[in-house]
């Protein structure tokens, strides 16, 4: 029971990172250029879906390195897990076909990012104290920026939840997300190579972190919102739901470094078997 409720925000945290640009509307998304020879717009009803393909491919490919903050992440994608890297390239080309539609550079990156996540995912749980640092420290860094933005994205955020408002948010903020999504990434590769074992935590590091909150001055409504996703009556103000997140990371944080290790360890564990 303790497990699943401090759980459930470091993982709404790390999850975040794919969910946050759901919200993409489809009408904005530019078409692949005809093959010079035929009629625009006719292209797909005219030619075979195989003839299309590689014309597709290319212009994800170039879609991919577009944007400079994102094409680092998938050249590092396509260097480690080529055939994954390959298999999802070729979907997101199959899709544009049928749909006549290229994606933003940032929804690529989020079905990348829950991709490697769902295959390799579990490796991060085995990477060294620095990335898993880096991997959390990011989130920190993501809460600060929104909770200055708008208190009540930064409970979305909390919460996991995809809004226009978040998407806005993250197009202008691209360099902070992509670093969480390379984050996420470098701490896969890590744990593939380091193989670092860790003991899960136990209820009584469970126990210390919710003492500590406490001392922090997070009141029982405001933990119970946060480890137990229950809705308190009244509810909340976004504010202070904001303020508490922050706490719990940097609360979390500042625990002994080995305890800190297995809590991350397990929630990264748990994100990638979920």
């Amino acid at each position: 029971m303790h497990i699943l409720r401090v759980l459930l925000v470091i993982i709404a945290f790390v999850a975040s990172v794919a969910l946050g640009w759901e919200m993409f509307d489809a009408a904005t998304r530019p078409e692949i250029a005809a093959a010079p020879s035929a009629p625009r717009g006719r292209v797909a009803a005219l030619a075979p879906v195989e003839d299309l393909r590689p014309v597709a491919r290319q212009a994800v490919e170039e879609r991919l390195q577009l944007a400079q903050e994102t094409s680092g992440f998938f050249n590092t994608m396509r260097r480690a897990f080529p055939q994954d890297f390959d298999r999802l390239v070729n979907a997101f080309a199959k899709r544009a076909v049928d749909g006549s539609k290229l994606d933003s550079p940032d929804i690529y990156l989020a079905e990348a990012v829950r991709e490697v996540r769902r295959t390799h995912g579990v490796l991060a749980a085995k990477a060294d104290g620095a990335h898993l640092e880096k991997l959390f420290e990011t989130q920190t860094r993501m809460l600060d920026a929104l909770a200055k933005a708008d208190p009540q994205m930064c409970v979305d955020f909390l919460y996991g939840k995809a809004t226009e408002q978040f998407y806005a948010f993250s197009s202008r903020n691209r360099p902070l997300v992509v670093e969480m999504a390379q984050a996420s990434l470098n701490a896969i590769l890590d744990g593939r190579t380091s193989r670092v074992d860790r003991s899960p935590p136990t209820d009584a590091d469970f126990r210390e972190l919710e003492s500590a909150l406490m001392e922090k001055g997070l009141g029982r409504p405001e933990i119970e919102a946060l480890l137990d996703g229950k809705a308190p009556e009244p509810p909340l103000p976004d504010a202070m739901l904001c303020r508490a997140g922050g706490v719990y990371l940097e609360t979390l944080r500042a625990m002994p470094e080995e305890m800190r290790m297995r809590i991350y360890g397990l929630a990264v564990e748990v994100l990638a078997r979920t």
